[in-house]
């Protein structure tokens, strides 16, 4: 029998926990999961299988829940409870290493099979250079390289979903392009150490559009500081992101709100151009080890400009012919994640805010002929759960969704919408 036919027979045998924290995480080997990864990979014929899936059972306050689609997709509208397999995921990886055990090359392919279907979530290519041990270079379908909630994998997140801002304005995560990433291999002392930059040119508009629609790129980068020690109980991290984008306008009619009219209000003169897509990001992560086990914080916030439809802030919009609204925006996350005398036991709280439209607020939005829709409405959700690890492939997340939209002149939101979800899920992971 063939050396490589017992190795990925060996490896399928004994496959275990595979998964890193983060969505584009290399083979960093002065991590305990890098060793792993790399020890597996030379073991196993440089052949990795992982996967996890997600089943779970939700109540929403109101049949429809409002509208809410951000707990999980959208509840039909005679609907207040479901049975939903969220995830289901199966990674492959392949790394090829030289005569030095030095990687060059690795491949990832991974697909989400649900009760709605079959879709591609990963499919890259990543090239190492060996020289300097410094550079990497990506391209295919991959994470953006922005923020932390972005690239934090979501069998790895204690919560069950991304906020509302993240799901918005990076909708599924994923775009098809290209990367060049600075991170000094086998580091173990100096700048290297703590710094990782990403640098990318992306189509735009991800998996949540089927194809390319008009030559413009977003260029997104980050710079990533990793955990620092500052003692033996506090760790400190951090990053900063850019992303400059824009998209056609093949619509002559651009909105941008006009303050001494109350408006958003048309300009005529931009047809066959480009509409911004600009975003910048700071975030930040504290962690505490103590006598009730570990704390975590985790910050992060965004602004920029988005341009969009009338009625949704998504990319890309609904339409390529509407007129685009331009609207500034920020939003943010923030995270308390307790541990219960052991790490098996998690308390979770979480706060988000997104508001779409900062120049507007409250009851401006749905007076007439001010053209604000319920695009331009702020959401604050409040989160709290308790995550159980059952054993190193098993957990249990209880949490629950409380959302809070503006009040508005724009009916129903003139009131705050019956759209909080409890959502008790389970989580199987090899």
């Amino acid at each position: 029998m063939r050396k490589s036919t017992v190795a990925v027979a060996l490896l399928l045998l004994s496959c275990s926990v595979a998964n890193g924290q983060f969505l584009m995480d290399m083979i960093d080997t002065t991590k305990d999961l890098g060793k792993g990864m790399l020890g597996m990979y030379q073991r196993f014929n440089h052949i990795q299988f992982s996967g996890y899936m997600q089943p779970q059972f939700q109540v929403a306050e109101s049949k429809g829940a409002g509208g809410n689609i951000y707990a999980g997709g959208s509840f039909p509208s005679n609907t207040n409870n479901r049975f939903r397999l969220r995830r289901g995921r199966v990674r492959i990886d392949y790394a090829h290493f030289n005569k030095l055990n030095k990687p060059q090359f690795q491949f990832v392919f991974q697909f989400d099979g649900t009760e709605q279907g079959v879709n591609i979530r990963d499919f890259w290519g990543r090239y190492w250079e060996n020289k300097w041990e410094l550079f990497s270079f990506t391209t295919g379908m991959f994470a953006r390289p922005f923020g932390w909630e972005i690239n934090l994998s979501s069998s790895n997140r204690e919560t069950p979903e991304r906020g509302r801002m993240s799901q918005t304005l990076m909708k599924t995560e994923r775009d098809l392009g290209f990367m060049t990433s600075l991170e000094k291999r086998n580091a173990k002392s100096g700048l290297f150490k703590y710094i990782k930059v990403d640098a990318g040119v992306f189509n735009g508009q991800g998996l949540a559009g089927s194809t390319e629609y008009d030559s413009y790129k977003d260029f997104i980068g980050q710079i990533v500081v990793k955990p620092v020690s500052l003692s033996k109980t506090v760790s400190i991290g951090g990053g900063a992101s850019i992303l400059q984008g824009k998209l056609l306008q093949s619509n002559k009619y651009r909105y941008t709100y006009d303050d001494s009219k109350g408006a958003m209000v048309a300009d005529s003169s931009h047809g066959g151009g480009a509409a911004p897509r600009q975003y910048r990001g700071v975030n930040a992560q504290v962690s505490l080890k103590h006598g009730w086990g570990k704390t975590q914080w985790r910050a992060e916030y965004w602004t920029g400009t988005q341009s969009a439809g009338e009625f949704a802030t998504e990319t890309p919009p609904t339409t390529l012919t509407e007129p685009m609204y331009v609207r500034k925006f920020n939003g943010a996350f923030f995270y308390f994640i307790q541990d219960i005398l052991t790490p098996n036991t998690q308390f979770l709280l979480k706060y988000d805010w997104y508001d779409p439209n900062t120049d507007v607020k409250g009851k401006e939005i749905g007076v007439p002929q001010s053209k604000l829709t319920q695009a331009d409405i702020c959401y604050n959700t409040w989160g709290v759960g308790v995550l159980q690890h059952l054993n190193s492939h098993v957990k249990v997340t209880l949490f629950y969704d409380i959302v809070h939209n503006e009040l508005t002149s724009l009916p129903p939101y003139d009131v705050d919408a019956k759209d909080n979800i409890l959502t008790l899920r389970a989580q199987f992971s090899f």
